[in-house]
C-alpha cells in the first residue's frame, strides 16, 4: 500500500522543484534573511552548566542551598607570589587596587589587605568590635613588614583565605553582586572593566596577578568558545571544499556545494536564536556539523547530475532523475543521521535536549536546501564540460574498488578473524574506560586562566566549592557547643584530605572570638571549652559586628550553618572516594536524629551531572540502535538483514570505545557523544549499500555473489567519497582548545574510517557468507519503498 502511495512521488517532487524554480529561490532567500534575523537572540551561556533535571534529589539540595545562603561561586581571586609586592609602592599600590574593584556596582565587596578587619574585645563595653588592621597608606618597609608579619602570625582566621603563611602569597577576594553572577553583566565587567584594572596593575608595578574563581573560568571559557565557532566554521568550510574540488576538479561544483552549507549554517544560527536556547560548548559545534554532514548530500546529488549527462547529456531529464532517484535515498540517509541527534532529546538533560532539537531540524533543513538549491542552481548553467567528467573514470579509485573485491572474494575468513580479534581486544579496552566528572578537564590547557587555575590548586588547594549543610532542626542550634564541637571533629577530617582546601564555617569565627576574648594571643584561636563558652558567646552576642559575620556562615534563623572547603582537580575515582569519606564521617559526628547534613557546590554537582549523563547517553545510543533497526525492519522486512546491517556499524562503536580504554580517553559529556552521532551517520553507508544490492538481487534473479559485488562496485565509490570528507570534515575538531571537542573530532573521525572500511568489505562478506542458507528470494521480502530505482548507479 505504502509503496503505491509514494511510487510517483519523487518524479511529482521533481517537476515542482523544476517548474517553480524562482518561485522556491525567492522563498529560500526570505526564509534566510529571516533567520539572520534571529540572530540578534542568539545569546551565549552565562551560567554554569547543569547536567542534572530541576527535580533530581542532588539538584533540589543544590537549589535549597542557594536559597538559603545565596549564589556559592560569586568569588573572583587574585594573587601573587612574589616578594617585590611587600615593597612599599607595590603594596600600596595592591590596595589600591582592591579600592578600585569594590568602587563597582558589579562588585559586592572585596576583601584585601586594604580592608582586612580584626576582631577586638572593648574592654569597657565588653563587646567584640572589628578594627582595620591597616589604617592610611604603609610608606615605610618597616611598618608593611610590621603588618605582614603580624597577619601572617597572629591571625590564624586569614590562614589559607588571604595568605599562605609558607610561600608568602597574598590573595585578594572580590565577591560579585549575586544577581549578576548568571548574566552577561559579569561577562562584561570581567572582561572589560576588571581585566583593564589587573592590566594597568601589571604594567605599573612588573608583578604578575593571578585570577581565578568559578566566575572568572566560567567567562574566559565561554569566550573561547565563542572565539572558537567562526574558527570551526572557516576550518570546516576550508577542508571540505579542498576534498570536494580535488574529488569534482570543479570550481562551480565547489562554489555551489559552500554556497548550500553557508545557507545551513545562517539557519543553524538563527534556529538557535528564534529557540532562545543558549551557545553552549555542544550547541557550538552544530554550524560545522552542518557543514560537514551537508557535503556528502552535495556530492551525491552532483555526482549522480554528472554521470546522468555523461549517459545521455539531456540536461533537463539529469536534474530530474537527480531529485526523483536520489532525493530519497538522501532523505532516508539523513533521516538516519538526524534520528542518532534526536535520541538525546528523550534524555532528561537540558543541555542535550537542547542540542538534540536543533542538530536533528537543522540536519534535515540542509538536506531540503541541498535537494532545492543544487538541481534549481544548474538549471540556469551550461551542461558540465568534459573536464568536470574526468574524475568519474579514476584510475586510483578503481584500483580502490578492486582491492575491496579482492579482500571480499578471497579473504572472508580473515576478515572475520580480524573483526573477532579486534571486537575481543576493544572489550577487554572497554573495561579500562573510567568516568570523568571534572569541570576543568576539558578546559583549554594552553590558557593563561587554566594555569591559573593550577597555580591556585598549588598555592590555596582548589577553586571548585563544596558545600557542606548542617541543619541543626532546632533555631539557634548552631552556636549551641555540642553543634560547634561535632562541625569542628569534621573540619578536622577535612583537614585531613589533601585535596580539599582548610574549610571556613561559623567554627573559625567562634575560634577568633576566643582569640579575641584573650587578648589576641593566637594561641587561643581554639573553641571555646563549657566554662568559657558562657561568657565569651556573651560578648559575641552584644556584637553588631560579629553578627554581620556571622550571617555569611549562619542562616537567619541560626538553625542551619554552611561549612565550605574547595577541591583540587582530581580523577572521578578519587572524587567519589573523598565523598565517600566525608558521608561515612558524617554519619559517624553528626546523628540523623538530631541533625539533617548533605554535602552539596559545584563539584559535586559536576560529578553527579556527569554520571547521571553517562546513564541517559547509554539509553539513548540504545534508542538510536533501535530506531535504526525498525528503520532497516521496515526497508528489508527481514531479521536476517536488520542484524547483517547492524553488525558493521557496531563494531566500529565498539573498537572505538575500547581504543578510549586503551589510551586512557574517559567517558565525559564530550566523548559519550561519539556513539550515538558516528552511528547515525555510519548507517548511512548501509542503507546505501543494502538498496542498491537489493536492486541488484531483483535484476540477477536473486544470485546473491553477482548482486554483491555488482553492489559493492556501484556503490564503494560514493561511499569512499562521502566518508573521506566526513573524517577530514570532523578532523576539524582537533583543531580546538578544548580537550573534550578535540576527543569528540578525533573519535568520531576514526569511528566513521572504521565504519566504511567495515560496511565496504564486512558487510559484503557477510550477505555472501549466507548464499547457501538463502533458499529463494522469499527470504528478502519486497520493501515497502522504493530507495533506489533499477537504473541507479550507487550515488
Amino acid at each position: 500500500m505504502v509503496a503505491k502511495l509514494t511510487k510517483g512521488f519523487w518524479p511529482k517532487t521533481a517537476n515542482i522543484i523544476l517548474r517553480n524554480r524562482i518561485l522556491i529561490i525567492i522563498l529560500i532567500v526570505g526564509f534566510t534573511i529571516f533567520m539572520a534575523m534571529q540572530w540578534s537572540k542568539m545569546r551565549f551561556s552565562s551560567s554554569q552548566t547543569n547536567l542534572l533535571p530541576d527535580d533530581h534529589p542532588v539538584n533540589v539540595e543544590y537549589q535549597a542551598f542557594l536559597d538559603k545562603f545565596g549564589e556559592e561561586g560569586n568569588a573572583v581571586v587574585f594573587a601573587i607570589r612574589d616578594s617585590a609586592l611587600f615593597k612599599p609602592v607595590n603594596f600600596n599600590r595592591w590596595n589600591k587596587l582592591s579600592k578600585q574593584l569594590g568602587a563597582f556596582p558589579e562588585v559586592d565587596f572585596v576583601l584585601s589587605t586594604d580592608n582586612l578587619q580584626e576582631l577586638v574585645k572593648d574592654s569597657v563595653k565588653q563587646e567584640f568590635k572589628m578594627q582595620p588592621l591597616i589604617t592610611g597608606e604603609l610608606k615605610t618597609q618597616k611598618k608593611i613588614d610590621s603588618v605582614t608579619n603580624y597577619l601572617f602570625n597572629n591571625l590564624p582566621f586569614y590562614d589559607n583565605l588571604i595568605y599562605n603563611k609558607e610561600s608568602r602569597t597574598l590573595r585578594t577576594i572580590m565577591y560579585l553582586d549575586k544577581d549578576i553572577v548568571n548574566t552577561t553583566v559579569r561577562k562584561d565587567f570581567i572582561l572589560k572593566d576588571m581585566s583593564t584594572l589587573v592590566k594597568n596593575f601589571e604594567d605599573e608595578t612588573g608583578l604578575d596577578v593571578h585570577i581565578s574563581g568559578m566566575p572568572y573560568v566560567r567567562t574566559m571559557n565561554s569566550q573561547n568558545i565563542i572565539d572558537e565557532i567562526g574558527k570551526f566554521i572557516l576550518a570546516a568550510l576550508g577542508v571540505t571544499s579542498l576534498i570536494f574540488f580535488f574529488f569534482f576538479r570543479s570550481v562551480r561544483a565547489t562554489v555551489i556545494s559552500m554556497c548550500v552549507v553557508i545557507i545551513g549554517v545562517m539557519w543553524a544560527f538563527g534556529s538557535l536564536g528564534l529557540l532562545q536556547y543558549e551557545i553552549t560548548v555542544l550547541t557550538a559545534l552544530i554550524p560545522p556539523l552542518i557543514i560537514v554532514i551537508g557535503i556528502p548530500n552535495c556530492i551525491f546529488l552532483i555526482n549522480k547530475y554528472q554521470q546522468e549527462v555523461k549517459k545521455h547529456g539531456n540536461q533537463a531529464l539529469s536534474l530530474q532523475r537527480v531529485i526523483s532517484k536520489i532525493g530519497n535515498a538522501t532523505l532516508m540517509t539523513n533521516i538516519t543521521t538526524a534520528s542518532g541527534f534526536a535520541t538525546f532529546i528523550v534524555t532528561d538533560s537540558k543541555l542535550l535536549k537542547e542540542f538534540g532539537i536543533v542538530a536533528s531540524l537543522n540536519i534535515l533543513g540542509i538536506f531540503l536546501l541541498s535537494l532545492l538549491i543544487i538541481p534549481i542552481v544548474y538549471s540556469f548553467m551550461p551542461l558540465p564540460k568534459t573536464k568536470h567528467l574526468k574524475h568519474l573514470n579514476k584510475k586510483w579509485i578503481d584500483a580502490f574498488v578492486n582491492w575491496m573485491e579482492r579482500i571480499v572474494r578471497h579473504r572472508r575468513i580473515t576478515v572475520y578473524i580480524v573483526s573477532i580479534a579486534l571486537l575481543v581486544i576493544s572489550i577487554i579496552g572497554i573495561y579500562q574506560i573510567k568516568i570523568s566528572g571534572s569541570p576543568i578537564e576539558d578546559m583549554p590547557k594552553n590558557a593563561e586562566f587554566f594555569h591559573d587555575i593550577r597555580f591556585f590548586e598549588k598555592e590555596f588547594k582548589g577553586i571548585m566549592p563544596v558545600e557542606i549543610v548542617v541543619d541543626t532542626k532546632t533555631p539557634k542550634g548552631v552556636l549551641k557547643p555540642a553543634t560547634l564541637k561535632r562541625m569542628d571533629q569534621l573540619d578536622q577530617v577535612i583537614e585531613e584530605i589533601p585535596e580539599l582546601s582548610t574549610p571556613v564555617s561559623v567554627v573559625n569565627l567562634v575560634k577568633y572570638s576566643k582569640q579575641a576574648f584573650y587578648n589576641g594571643l593566637p594561641k587561643y584561636y581554639q573553641l571555646p571549652t563549657s566554662q568559657e563558652n558562657t561568657f565569651i558567646m556573651d560578648v559575641a552576642r552584644k556584637s553588631s559586628d560579629n553578627s554581620n559575620l556571622l550571617a555569611t556562615f549562619v542562616d537567619s534563623t541560626g538553625q542551619t550553618a554552611r561549612m565550605t572547603t574547595f577541591m583540587r582537580d582530581v580523577n572521578t575515582n578519587r572524587m567519589e572516594q573523598i565523598e565517600q569519606r566525608l558521608l561515612e564521617n558524617i554519619a559517624k559526628i553528626f546523628p540523623a536524629e538530631r541533625y539533617n547534613v548533605y554535602m552539596t557546590g559545584s563539584a559535586l554537582l559536576f560529578l553527579k551531572g556527569t554520571k547521571y549523563l553517562v546513564k541517559n547517553l547509554i539509553m539513548s545510543l540504545a534508542l538510536a540502535i533501535g530506531l535504526i533497526a525498525l528503520f532497516m525492519a521496515y526497508l528489508f522486512r527481514s531479521f536476517r538483514m536488520i542484524v547483517i546491517s547492524l553488525i558493521p556499524n557496531l563494531l566500529p562503536l565498539v573498537i572505538t570505545a575500547g581504543i578510549m580504554g586503551f589510551v586512557g580517553v574517559p567517558i565525559k559529556p564530550s566523548t559519550i557523544l561519539v556513539f550515538s552521532i558516528a552511528f547515525g551517520i555510519s548507517v548511512d553507508d548501509t542503507i546505501h549499500f543494502l538498496a542498491k544490492y537489493r536492486q541488484e538481487l531483483t535484476a540477477n534473479n536473486w544470485r546473491i555473489e553477482k548482486s554483491v559485488y555488482k553492489a559493492l562496485r556501484e556503490t564503494g565509490v560514493s561511499m569512499f567519497y562521502t566518508s573521506i570528507v566526513l573524517f577530514f570534515g570532523f578532523s576539524v575538531f582537533v583543531i580546538s582548545s578544548f580537550g573534550g571537542t578535540v576527543a569528540l573530532g578525533s573519535l568520531v573521525s576514526a569511528t566513521l574510517l572504521l565504519a566504511m572500511l567495515a560496511n565496504l568489505i564486512l558487510l559484503p562478506s557477510l550477505l555472501l557468507s549466507l548464499e547457501k542458507s538463502i533458499a529463494n528470494k522469499q527470504t528478502l521480502k519486497e520493501p515497502q519503498i522504493d530507495i533506489l530505482p533499477e537504473d541507479e548507479d550507487g550515488y
